[in-house]
């Protein structure tokens, strides 16, 4: 007991308080305890590295991540740069010089690069183009399409502007993505005063708005055909809406304004720029003629035209079935979007529930001895008992909640692309393989997961087990992880059960607490003192900033040991000594498992991660439907879900999610985005054309497409993606637009008495 008074001001004072007496002498607390100036006992470790020189020992530095974020609307890339320009300002300030600074993580660096490459994109999209027209046309028409283009980007940046878009690396996709799109209203006008001019017109006056409006109708449907084949991806829902929209919007603007430029600004520079360039066709064809009669005119043959065109129709069903053919037998991969090259990924480590942190982090030190071994690898940090910064993943797979002893991270950073040869997927896969080894000899659970371009989920692979009985559930999701752990390339298999583990209750006899005159109250603190210390005075020292606080707990050994603790001894009411052993019970149970809910039913997961040819978690979730079909769980087979929660919660099913979950609901919007923009497209062609069937002449290229797309993605080993199918719906716009000019001048030819 401290006198009302006392001041303490040194360690020495602690030591010298009277604590008790003992035949007659005075006994002081550094008689009965142990007595040090110490910090808490530490709840987490965080430790950075990096491979070590050739010849040089291993070494991990304690370490302290902070992480900036910025406010909504600024830019990334000018607040990274202030940041950066802080930190070295403070250095030898407020940072001392043996305190080693070191950016990890640098998004706006990151953003900065990405802009600049798909700014160069950008460049290169409208040089190809104009670089085109100088081939083709000359270079007056070359320069003229070249400067609508300009000013065509900078009034769609305006308006994206204006729409409350930033230029990012999606608005700047968008504006690649329909470079090619937005100059075709240009070239048509510019090539149609063109041809008037080598056809013999010498009156350039009379001959620009003659070719305009002889180009006038069609290029406008056309331009509304693209649009209506782009702007129903806007309304795309779910996880994947934010990312898709700025897409359609941004290129449907551009390609009004696009019409506007090409109908105003076009015409006015080839006044300015055509004026007295005169040149006359010559009455020989060209040779592209001759390659067109070549092709062409077998077709058209009276009498043998009709079996020609016959073999090609058979000829273009078999292509498109063959095309068709090259997703069934996985020639090309279905995946919701491919993989990126990062300059960083994760390294996610689970120990059993129970374990302390000081054997999370020797874990964690071994694993990083694997990470010594990539050549490609130029820093890592750990993180034991505690998360990594928040980033992409913790976000959306909430990493940024793992605050316990078992869990363990490593933020793992690669060199720049340009410095490496291998792209951070292959990085990756291999680390996993060398990882397995170490988790199986340390019983840890170890996933290696990448910083993914998308979709954000729990994880790729995600099992939802359902039921009305939670030990049911878990028994069932046990099953699940063997079919998971058997099928080929499944990798990071985890589940939501809580691993054993020994929990001790201390119950209290009240009636012998009561005996002894003990209360409840005494017990508790009397435990929580032991085990979790208490602070029972301070130290207000001279040279202390803040009081420091005189902590008393037991010894770290002593804590675990249980018999010690129940050895202790409390005071009565009478002043008798008894220790907690005489009332107090021990119950050995184990810990309670966690229960999760979502959308208010219980729910166990089982996950994984697909790693290996394919790298396509829907083709390992087939080979789980159909292993999964084949069994019994007691005595019936599991019903399975793919699209909705189970329709009876009261029987034990399975719910697929995971990328799955994202893909289908891309693909069914972006599916029916092209099915209505078909339709609109449709009712246009029908008001221009008044009539049914020409539409269907029109449209009837669009199928062709996939004889395109899908033995392009095969031979150039690229997966069929959310982006291919951006570009498939765009492409349907795009040769309707050819189709639409082809035919309308068909029909003026035939009007002006030509031959069919």
């Amino acid at each position: 007991e401290l006198k009302t008074g006392t001041f303490l001001s040194t360690a020495e004072d602690v030591a010298g308080l009277v604590v008790g007496m003992h035949q007659d002498r005075p006994v002081y607390l550094e008689d009965v305890a142990s007595i040090r100036l110490t910090t808490d006992q530490p709840k987490s470790f965080v430790r950075y590295g990096k491979p070590p020189a050739k010849g040089q020992a291993k070494a991990l530095y304690p370490a302290v991540t902070l992480a900036i974020a910025k406010k909504p609307g600024t830019n990334a890339v000018t607040i990274a740069e202030q940041v950066v320009l802080r930190l070295q300002q403070l250095k030898g300030l407020v940072i001392p010089d043996q305190v080693k600074l070191t950016i990890t993580r640098n998004y706006g660096k990151t953003a900065d690069a990405k802009a600049r490459k798909l700014m160069t994109k950008l460049l290169f999209a409208t040089l190809s183009v104009v670089v085109l027209v100088l081939l083709t046309m000359g270079w007056r028409e070359a320069l003229i399409v070249g400067a609508a283009v300009i000013v065509t980007l900078a009034a769609t940046l305006f308006a994206s502007w204006a729409m409350g878009f930033t230029l990012n690396r999606v608005s700047l996709f968008a504006l690649i993505f329909s470079i090619g799109i937005l100059v075709d209203d240009a070239i048509v006008v510019v090539e149609n005063i063109h041809r008037h001019l080598r056809l013999g017109t010498t009156n350039l006056l009379k001959a620009i708005p003659r070719a305009v409006d002889e180009v006038g109708g069609p290029t406008i449907l056309a331009t509304l055909t693209v649009i209506a084949a782009l702007l129903p991806m806007a309304f795309v829902t779910g996880l994947m809406g934010p990312y898709m929209s700025p897409i359609p919007l941004n290129a449907s603007t551009g390609m009004l304004l696009s019409l506007g430029v090409a109908f105003i600004f076009t015409p006015w520079l080839s006044r300015m720029l055509l004026a007295g360039q005169h040149s006359h066709e010559q009455k020989s064809g060209t040779k592209l003629q001759s390659l067109f009669h070549h092709i062409m005119d077998p077709l058209l043959d009276p009498s043998k035209g009709s079996r020609r065109r016959g073999l090609l129709w058979l000829l273009l069903v078999l292509l498109i079935g063959g095309s068709i053919i090259l997703i069934a037998n996985q020639a090309v991969i279905l995946k919701m979007l491919p993989f990126d090259n990062k300059s960083e990924f994760q390294i996610v480590v689970d120990m059993p529930e129970g374990t302390t942190v000081e054997q999370t982090a020797r874990v964690l030190t071994e694993a990083s001895s694997v990470l010594d071994q990539i050549p490609d690898i130029i820093n890592y940090q750990l993180y034991a008992g505690t998360a990594s910064p928040i980033g992409f993943n913790g976000l959306v797979r909430q990493y940024y909640l793992r605050h316990a002893p078992w869990y363990g991270d490593i933020q793992v950073n690669l060199a720049s692309k340009h410095q490496r040869q291998r792209k951070s997927h292959d990085i990756a896969r291999q680390v996993r393989k060398l990882l397995q080894p170490v988790a199986k000899r340390l019983q840890a659970n170890i996933k290696v997961v990448e910083v993914p371009p998308g979709p954000p989920v729990m994880s790729p692979l995600v099992a939802e087990i359902y039921g009305p009985d939670h030990n049911e559930q878990m028994r069932i999701a046990r099953q699940i992880r063997k079919n998971f752990e058997n099928t080929p390339d499944v990798v990071d298999i985890d589940d939501s059960l809580v691993a054993k583990s020994p929990r001790r209750i201390l119950k209290i006899d009240r009636a012998r607490a009561a005996y002894f005159g003990i209360s409840q109250q005494q017990v508790a603190d009397a435990i929580t003192t032991l085990i979790k210390g208490q602070n029972v005075a301070f130290i207000h020292g001279s040279n202390y900033k803040y009081a420091v606080p005189i902590r008393l707990e037991f010894s770290a050994a002593d804590k675990a040991d249980l018999e010690q603790l129940l050895a202790f001894k409390i005071t009565g009411a009478t002043g008798n000594q008894v220790p907690l052993a005489a009332f107090i019970r021990v119950i050995r149970t184990d810990r309670d498992m966690n229960i999760y809910h979502k959308d208010l039913l219980p729910v166990v997961f089982v996950t994984g991660d697909m790693s290996g040819h394919l790298d396509s978690p829907l083709y390992a979730m087939a080979d789980l439907y159909r292993s999964i079909s084949r069994q019994q769980y007691d005595g019936r087979t599991l019903p399975q879900y793919f699209i909705q929660q189970p329709t009876n919660p009261y029987v034990n099913s399975l719910k697929w999610d995971g990328e799955w979950q994202v893909t289908y609901e891309t693909f069914r919007d972006m599916g029916i985005a092209y099915a209505v923009g078909l339709l609109i497209i449709y009712l246009l062609i029908v008001a221009q054309f008044h009539s049914y069937l020409v539409p269907l002449i029109i449209m009837a290229p669009i199928p062709l497409t996939l004889i395109g797309i899908l033995p392009g993605h095969a031979l150039l080993d690229a997966k069929f993606t959310a982006t291919s199918m951006i570009g498939m719906i765009a492409l349907a716009g795009i040769i309707v637009r050819n189709s639409i000019l082809l035919v309308d001048f068909i029909n003026k030819l035939t009007a002006q008495g030509m031959d069919f």
